[in-house]
């Protein structure tokens, strides 16, 4: 198999390794469904290693950060409660948290959740994070550019491999809305 997108040499169907992806992103992946057919989500092996934008772009080529996108867990706090959501922009670009993200999520404050829990509460690593399988009840928050994109290449819920993606799956994944104006300026400097 070929990857649609990248130089990847480990490429296979994503519901062929179920084993290889988190818990949750395997049961996401196996409940695609309707519109949304799973074969078209292909799983790309690389190394942990080389997980983070910079790096990864490094290695397999600097055209995949248009390609790209990430996925971070915001909290939102309002009233004395706080609310998690999922941001996904393109690589190159940064999430306007303090903007964008604060208005749409109706917070007084939004910031980056902690590491420690977004990896227990999405059941993910830290830099493999992805949407696809993150908890029922967060919203999904995606910029249209990376819904307009024919393929898009995202974490697998862990730093090992990554899910090369249909851009317009992104929209209709539980929880999503297309946000204008998620994403600004660029994020750091990797070309």
């Amino acid at each position: 198999m070929r990857a649609p997108i990248g130089p990847f040499t480990h490429v296979r169907p994503a519901p062929d390794c179920l084993d290889e992806l988190t818990l949750p992103v395997a049961e996401a992946v196996r409940g695609l469904a309707g519109d949304l057919p799973v074969e078209e989500v292909v799983y790309v092996d690389t190394d942990p290693a080389i997980a983070d934008t910079a790096a990864f772009v490094a290695h397999f080529g600097q055209e995949l950060l248009d390609t790209s996108a990430n996925c971070v867990v915001v909290a939102a706090k309002r009233g004395g409660g706080t609310t998690l959501a999922a941001c996904l922009v393109l690589s190159g670009a940064r999430v306007d948290v303090n903007g964008t993200v604060r208005r749409h999520l109706g917070a007084r404050k939004v910031s980056f959740a902690p590491m420690a829990t977004a990896v227990e509460l999405t059941g993910m690593e830290y830099g493999g994070i992805t949407p696809l399988g993150l908890p029922a009840d967060w919203a999904l928050l995606v910029d249209p550019a990376v819904a307009e994109l024919p393929h898009v290449l995202v974490g697998s819920g862990s730093r090992r491999g990554k899910l090369i993606v249909p851009g317009r799956f992104f929209a209709r994944l539980p929880g999503a809305e297309l946000v204008a104006g998620l994403a600004v300026g660029s994020g750091p400097d990797v070309r």
